[in-house]
């Protein structure tokens, strides 16, 4: 059966990190999906996720709005700048962060990830001593 979650009917309450809000628009809960998780991150204007990986989950980013920067890396030292249009792809385990470039305005990525299990683990700053 197709299934159409509307915006006021996405789910908070799916795994957080400090800096983001994310919300589950297709979920076993929501939808009866069976692998396929998808939501949204909404990052406030000049706003950093904390670091963070996602278990074993591979994710999928597509930037809607704003400009995002993406650290990764044991010590976050790579570095890519996107925009509304590019793709991203965060193998399992990565630990990275998404900082909003734009001072002024909200970013705004569309997340896909190929379990149901919403594996969020934050992490230290691994640049913090």
């Amino acid at each position: 059966m197709v299934k159409v979650t509307r915006p006021n009917e996405r789910d908070g309450g799916t795994a957080q990190t400090p800096g983001m809000k994310r919300e589950a628009g297709i979920s076993d809960r929501l939808s009866g999906s069976n692998g396929l998780w998808m939501g949204t991150a909404v990052n406030a204007p000049g706003q950093n996720s904390g670091a963070h990986h996602h278990g074993p989950n591979e994710s999928g980013i597509y930037i809607l709005r704003g400009r995002v920067r993406f650290r990764w890396g044991s010590k976050l030292e790579n570095v890519v700048d996107t925009e509304p249009g590019d793709f991203v792809f965060v193998p399992p385990y990565e630990v990275h962060l998404e900082e909003n470039l734009d001072t002024a305005g909200e970013a705004e990525l569309l997340l896909a990830r190929n379990a149901q299990e919403q594996v969020v683990v934050n992490v230290p700053d691994p640049r913090t001593p």
